[in-house]
């Protein structure tokens, strides 16, 4: 179904903007005078976006995009307004042509009879199969206000939780990458200036200047090349790491290293556990919520762990105890898991595990970058200070041998 841009009055003399879906201009211009509103303006809705990079922009749907369109279906579908028209709703205040467009399809689906998770389903990339699987699990018990209102909630505190791990991985390497760039720029272009002053001695050079301007030279005659191999190495292991049986040993290594292993583990199970809590709590079957909480996983070990309860489960055993026999999970959620399963608040007592793992990896995250940003500090401080002593050591050496 076409969709059409539109200026128009409404009742009360305001001139107004919006999308509106109809078979063809008179359509809409009759559906316009249908909810009392004065076309102006009517034209087919087209994307002209400025540029290449302009146009992949406004195309994808961000995860922030994909938040605020779920609370706004919360709050209107939660207030008793029907989804078409939450769907029309949420279209109309998209700033992003491709937002629009998605949601216009959504909204075109569900207005042929379609229910809104099959809709969603047109749209794998935006809307993964945890998503349509809570949405699927909130049509059928009848309350997809409540539990939209609930994705929601997992969604922001996914993203909480992602944005950590970004911040985790990001600021030390940009500091690396820092201290790096300075040592490269002291080598290429500092130490070779200060060299050509030692050339005219005929005396010989200390070890430690002998070693800087060594690798000084190496770095200004095969630096392209250096660069060249490092790229190369770089796009080698990650083709190789994404393969699964080396991408398996090098999570498994991970998760045994001192304090990233803890972290790793904290994260994935604290993923799980509320993807999980938040399936079953509306209503999805076990194997199935089992099935997304595996996919939302990054690390391999983990996910084979999922594999593994999947399998027992479906062989009439509980969660706990096979989350217990896979031995990657922490002790604490194994007992919580426990417990809700005997009370019959399993998703409770998930929401409530995933919660204390999140903070306490959180509380680490802080903890290491308080102390990694001194320590690349130090180890920066010391390389430039080991090239200024390469420089000084031979003029204090040439001061010496003149007062001698």
């Amino acid at each position: 179904m076409p969709t059409f841009d539109y200026v128009a009055l409404s009742p009360e003399g305001k001139r107004e903007k919006g999308v509106i879906a109809a078979d063809s201009a008179r359509a809409a211009r009759r559906e316009l005078r249908v909810r009392q509103m004065t076309p102006l303006k009517l034209e087919e809705a087209k994307e002209k976006p400025k540029s290449a990079l302009s146009s992949l922009s406004a195309a994808s749907v961000s995860q922030s995009d994909l938040l605020l369109i779920t609370r706004q279906w919360a709050i209107m579908i939660g207030s008793g307004t029907p989804v078409e028209e939450s769907i029309a709703a949420a279209a109309a205040q998209a700033e992003k042509p491709g937002v629009r467009k998605t949601l216009l399809a959504i909204r075109n689906s569900v207005t042929e009879g379609y229910r809104l998770s099959e809709a969603l389903g047109e749209h794998p990339k935006v809307f993964n199969g945890l998503y349509r699987s809570i949405v699927a699990a909130g049509e059928a018990s009848g309350d997809l206000g409540a539990v939209l209102e609930r994705l929601a909630e997992y969604l922001e505190r996914s993203r909480k939780v992602r944005q950590t791990v970004q911040t985790a991985l990001i600021y030390p390497m940009v500091l690396a990458f820092t201290a790096l760039l300075v040592m490269v720029g002291l080598m290429t272009f500092v130490v070779p200036r200060v060299v050509e002053q030692f050339t005219t001695m005929n005396q010989e050079l200390p070890m430690l200047t002998r070693i800087v301007i060594g690798i000084s030279d190496v770095l200004q005659n095969y630096g392209l090349i250096i660069l060249a191999v490092i790229v190369a190495a770089i796009f080698g292991l990650t083709r190789l790491f994404a393969l699964p049986k080396v991408k398996r040993v090098v999570d498994g290594i991970m998760l045994k290293l001192p304090v990233i292993g803890t972290m790793l583990t904290q994260v994935n199970t604290a993923r799980f556990a509320r993807t999980l809590s938040t399936l079953l709590g509306n209503g999805a079957p076990v194997l199935e919520s089992l099935t997304a909480a595996r996919s939302s996983l990054g690390n391999l070990v983990f996910q084979n762990a999922v594999s593994d309860i999947i399998v027992k489960v479906r062989e009439g055993a509980g969660i706990s105890r096979a989350m217990k026999s896979t031995g990657v999970f922490p002790a604490l959620i194994t007992q919580l898991s426990s417990s809700g399963e005997a009370s019959g608040q399993l998703p409770d007592m998930l929401l409530r595990g995933a919660k204390y793992l999140e903070d306490e990896f959180e509380a680490a995250t802080k903890v290491a970058l308080g102390l990694l940003e001194p320590l690349i500090i130090l180890v920066l401080g010391g390389m430039v200070a080991l090239v200024v002593l390469s420089i000084m050591l031979p003029i204090l050496q040439l001061n010496s041998f003149v007062i001698g």
